[in-house]
């Protein structure tokens, strides 16, 4: 049995590896193969020697140290521009679990909808010398010029334009919403207007691009637009103008759920009714869509996919390959909000 040593004495000093080598009475080459796995064997009854000495010393392997010997702090940033909407916290949630999978860290940084404070934090992730970036950029063409020439490897999540220069994946934007307003179209519906959240740039949003096609493909007039922040109270406001609007339109697509639930709360004020007065779509698939009433018909995007995609381009497999751009398919989940009366709506 290692003797325990008194550490009661104050200020606590630092603890190293040659401490631990010297309780344990071992060299610091074993302690490092007890520590890191590897790369040699150690006897059990050796090891048992080394973890009781880490124990009692209350040892910690210095991880800056670490990352500078193997080159890698195994730690990743991630930027979003906005924490508090689910589907980013989903979103981010699944990369760290993917991440984590790999033995990696994650940092997560909150831009609040601001380009200057996107860019602050990819500053600080540049300077914490992070392995590789996620980011779900404000701008529809975001700038990673520093990113590249400081060798970051980036990935832009949530994002579905070509980007030959860097790794891009998102969920088909565009494909996906025309299918939900062909959907609305199924029931009847030829006056389906778009509350579409502000994007940061002049590139449109591939979302308004899929309605505009459907609109166009069902030989409908063109619909109203409803311009309003990517949260609830945006959708909330956007609500109240689309009522006000004669004559109304009977359906409208939202490009969030979270936009969604703001003017589902403008309708329900108005004394209406989903989808008997309007009928409603939107997109992300959040969880927070199955549980609003009533129940939210959306496009589901597919988070745990992307993520676990966005990783293996930056840690795994798709390290060493060519920059690329994934798109995935999204589903349909269909409930009440539409029309429609699937099964647990």
């Amino acid at each position: 049995m290692v003797a325990m040593p008194d550490l009661s004495a104050s200020p606590r000093p630092v603890i190293t590896r040659k401490d631990v080598a010297r309780l344990a009475g071992v060299s610091t080459a074993v302690v490092s193969y007890v520590v890191n796995g590897g790369p040699k064997n150690v006897a059990p009854a050796t090891e048992e020697k080394v973890r009781q000495a880490i124990a009692a010393l209350g040892y910690r392997p210095n991880a800056a140290a670490r990352a500078l010997k193997k080159g890698s702090s195994q730690i990743l940033g991630m930027v979003v521009p906005k924490i508090s909407n689910p589907f980013f916290a989903s979103l981010a949630e699944a990369v760290e679990q993917a991440a984590e999978e790999q033995g990696f860290a994650m940092l997560l940084a909150d831009s609040r909808d601001s380009l200057t404070v996107e860019r602050r934090h990819l500053r600080n992730f540049i300077d914490r010398q992070v392995d590789g970036v996620f980011l779900c950029s404000v701008l529809v063409q975001p700038d990673i010029q520093e990113l590249r020439e400081r060798g970051v490897r980036t990935v832009l999540l949530n994002f579905s334009e070509e980007s030959p220069s860097v790794d891009a994946i998102g969920p088909e934007f565009s494909e996906s919403t025309r299918r939900a307003v062909e959907h609305l179209a199924s029931h009847g519906h030829r006056d389906i207007a778009l509350v579409m959240g502000l994007t940061t740039g002049n590139a449109p949003d591939r979302r308004e691009g899929g309605w505009r096609s459907a609109l166009q493909g069902l030989g409908a007039s063109e619909g109203r637009i409803f311009r309003c922040t990517f949260d609830r109270q945006g959708g909330y406001e956007a609500g109240k103008q689309f009522l006000a609007v004669m004559p109304r339109p009977t359906a409208v697509f939202i490009s969030s759920d979270q936009q969604a639930i703001g003017f589902l709360r403008a309708v329900q004020e108005a004394g209406l009714r989903v989808p008997d007065d309007v009928a409603v779509m939107a997109f992300d698939g959040s969880d927070e869509a199955e549980y609003c009433w009533p129940p939210l018909s959306t496009v589901r995007q597919p988070v745990k996919e992307m993520a676990e995609a966005g990783v293996r381009a930056i840690i795994g497999a798709g390290r060493d390959e060519p920059s690329r751009n994934q798109v995935f398919d999204c589903e349909l989940i269909l409930r009440r909000s539409c029309g429609c009366h699937a099964e647990g709506s």
